[in-house]
């Protein structure tokens, strides 16, 4: 651990800034994890894209499809290969809260900097206050690690902004990945002030957060390693512009992508959002390879849509 439980705010505060990455994982054709692919995705991320952390084994990752030792071996790649360039966060979210402790005592012993925790789904639940916040102080309580809240309607519900804010007061919860309409977040925000990192994963949107609400962390989708390659990182430049308080030139920089945005749109089947990623990330020389069940493939055509575009 790099900082105490006591001071795990402060030390977000501080390093756990800029553009995220959410990982998608490149799976071989027989569902093995391709660590070799893998390894040379996130030294490209981080080397030649200046991602400054990822998000490890979350839903872009199909978490939902590893087993327990898969995940744990996920975290440990990702460790080994952002070493002190770039941060990590692991996603521990299970909805067995004995399987969240195990994972995220395992990414606090391996040596990643936070975690992140899914809302759990509360069936039959209306009073969702009070289950919220003892779900994540019992985390808190067990765990020394920084602890990222993870709000997203796949829960069946969205954590209220002040039930987010008063489980903020936590000593060691650091972030929240909030994945609500923006009238939500934008209340959260205003409301805690600089005591957590507030972010949402869409990317169209990070221009504006940054200039309207101050925010200084995007966590986070698979955009920043679709929409870049060596020779043109056009959001880590708009970001920079937006971070010197140059929003002119920054809104200019983030405007020209919109052909690449609307291409990813155009071309991205509904149901199945891990496939296009992870062929749009082949196309463009990186590790894609293939989904495990429940998540489809692509077919045949809709490549040929995606290679087009």
């Amino acid at each position: 651990m790099k900082y105490s439980k006591l001071d795990a705010k402060d030390y977000a505060r501080e390093n756990m800034n800029g553009i995220w990455a959410a990982a998608l994982n490149p799976f071989e054709a027989d569902g093995a994890l391709n660590e070799i692919g893998l390894r040379s995705n996130i030294r490209h991320w981080i080397d030649d894209l200046d991602i400054q952390g990822l998000f490890i084994a979350g839903k872009q990752g199909e978490f939902f499809s590893m087993s327990l030792e898969e995940r744990k071996r996920n975290f440990e790649i990702a460790v080994e290969e952002c070493g002190d360039k770039a941060g990590t966060i692991m996603s521990a979210s299970d909805q067995n809260v004995t399987t969240v402790l195990e994972l995220a005592l395992h990414a606090q012993n391996c040596g990643a900097d936070y975690i992140v925790v899914h809302a759990p789904v509360l069936s039959f639940c209306q009073d969702r206050d009070e289950v919220l916040y003892n779900y994540y102080k019992y985390l808190c309580d067990n765990l020394d690690i920084g602890i990222a809240m993870w709000s997203h309607p796949d829960s069946g519900y969205l954590m209220e902004p002040e039930t987010c804010a008063r489980i903020a007061e936590l000593p060691n919860i650091v972030a929240i990945k909030y994945s609500v309409p923006r009238e939500m977040y934008k209340r959260l925000s205003r409301m805690i002030g600089d005591k957590i990192h507030v972010s949402t994963s869409s990317e169209d949107e990070w221009l504006d957060n940054v200039e309207e609400l101050g925010w200084k962390l995007y966590l986070c989708s698979s955009p920043p390693y679709q929409l870049q390659t060596k020779n043109d990182k056009r959001m880590h430049e708009y970001t920079k512009l937006a971070f010197d308080g140059n929003f002119v030139e920054a809104r200019r920089v983030c405007d020209s992508l919109d052909p690449v945005r609307e291409a990813i749109r155009k071309s991205k089947p509904a149901g199945k959002p891990q496939a296009h990623g992870k062929y749009w990330q082949e196309l463009l020389g990186q590790a894609g390879g293939f989904v495990r069940h429940p998540m489809l493939e692509l077919t045949d055509e809709e490549k040929a849509i995606t290679r087009h575009e």
